[in-house]
């Protein structure tokens, strides 16, 4: 089996270095426009030079999102976007791009960086492929109807140095290929400009025209009607089918998560990469561990997607409005000083005296007790009550920069 590359997100420096250490072969970062992530912290040129900098010295790449759909009056930023881009002591390895407009101006204004075309691009046929082919790109990412026959019939269609992405895991939008128009209609805010609201997660019901008023559930369960509301995707299962197919990049969605997000969906498909490379039996055998591990981050229930074909109502639809969540996230190890004490930026509360769990890049998760809590003043604290307060934390089990802190969710 070829080996795929492993694609990762990041929508901050903190969680791009996360995605790094736990085992990405290339991360996808927005800059601070174009890049569908209006939200996300995202990256300015000067945190681009250095996170890809920092890949670089790891053998990571890096690929920079401009796939909006754009207006004329977007075009003379890009330009000059795209020339500061070219321009970077590290510039990208690779841009994704769904405008064949902006796709045009990369062409012009940065023709060293490698150009992808994006899923938001319709990319569902192997004359689409050949055509971006022609046109100076270097991959396509699928569009996420296909499902791995079709796809395999493209591999076979297309020239062999042309790369297929896909994502095989993450938030699946409802919408085809993502191209939306409900967060528009309903708020003013434009998806395919960056500003999605997400409505499609929103609690809906049926209205019949000559009874305003009376509402009536679609689909519902006892805290209401999700009918556009889909499951996430998960295909830790199916690297073997997606690796025959043709695909040689596995994307992971999710610019919008945190680094327990990311550390934890990095690893776990990292090991089960690595595992079927030396064996496919051992793949096999860690299945139960995989899915185990992948459930320790905030996750909707699990779908296969289209990728076995069209799937049914109830296994797409996600009859809820919050996550599951196997592990609270309470912070990623910034430093550490000379007497032992881990410096974090807190997420979650925690107390002195809980049971905690160190996640490891190496995939071990080491259960430890916090000993004691100090804010910057040195002052000691019972408890870790207020979201994005420094902290140093002193365990009885050590811990290392780039190490996660988190705990069970007792409440799953």
């Amino acid at each position: 089996m070829k080996r795929p590359e492993l694609l990762v997100p990041a929508g901050s420096p903190e969680v791009f270095r996360t995605a790094v250490v736990y085992g990405a072969d290339a991360v996808y970062i927005g800059g601070e426009a174009f890049s569908l992530r209006a939200k996300a912290k995202n990256f300015s040129l000067e945190d681009m030079e250095e996170c890809i900098g920092f890949a670089r010295e790891r053998g990571v790449k890096v690929y920079v999102t401009a796939n909006i759909l754009a207006h004329d009056s977007d075009l003379d930023e890009a330009k000059e976007y795209f020339t500061q881009l070219g321009g970077m002591k590290n510039p990208p390895d690779g841009l994704i791009i769904s405008d064949p407009g902006m796709f045009m101006l990369a062409k012009r204004h940065c023709p060293q960086i490698e150009r992808h075309i994006s899923t938001q691009a319709n990319n569902t046929n192997s004359m689409t492929f050949n055509f971006w082919y022609e046109q100076g790109a270097t991959r396509v990412v699928c569009a996420r109807e296909l499902s791995l026959e079709e796809i395999a019939v493209i591999r076979r269609s297309i020239p062999e140095d042309m790369e297929i992405e896909a994502f095989v895991h993450g938030a699946m939008c409802i919408s085809y290929s993502g191209r939306c128009l409900l967060s528009a209609f309903l708020t003013g805010r434009e998806a395919n400009r960056g500003e999605c609201t997400h409505p499609c997660r929103w609690n809906y019901a049926l209205v019949e025209e000559t009874r305003p008023g009376q509402y009536f559930p679609v689909f519902e369960n006892e805290r209401g009607s999700y009918i556009f509301n889909s499951r996430d995707l998960c295909m830790i299962d199916h690297l073997p089918e997606l690796i025959e197919a043709g695909v040689d990049s596995l994307k992971i969605e999710g610019r919008m998560k945190t680094a327990l997000y990311v550390a934890t969906v990095a690893r776990t498909y990292r090991r089960a990469i690595d595992d079927l490379m030396k064996d496919r039996a051992l793949y096999e055998r860690n299945l139960p561990l995989y899915r185990e591990e992948i459930k320790k981050c905030t996750y909707r229930q699990f779908t296969t997607g289209f990728f076995f074909g069209k799937p049914g109502s109830d296994a797409q639809i996600y009859d809820g409005n919050t996550y599951e969540r196997g592990m609270i996230y309470l912070g990623c190890v910034e430093d550490v000083t000379g007497d032992g004490k881990v410096r974090i930026t807190q997420k979650n509360k925690f107390l002195k005296g809980d049971s905690i769990e160190i996640m490891k890049p190496s995939g071990e998760n080491v259960g430890t007790k916090v000993l004691a809590i100090e804010n910057e003043e040195g002052e000691q604290m019972e408890s870790a009550p207020h979201a994005s307060q420094t902290l140093y934390v002193t365990l009885d089990k050590e811990a290392v920069t780039g190490d996660i802190l988190c705990c069970v969710n007792e409440e799953a």
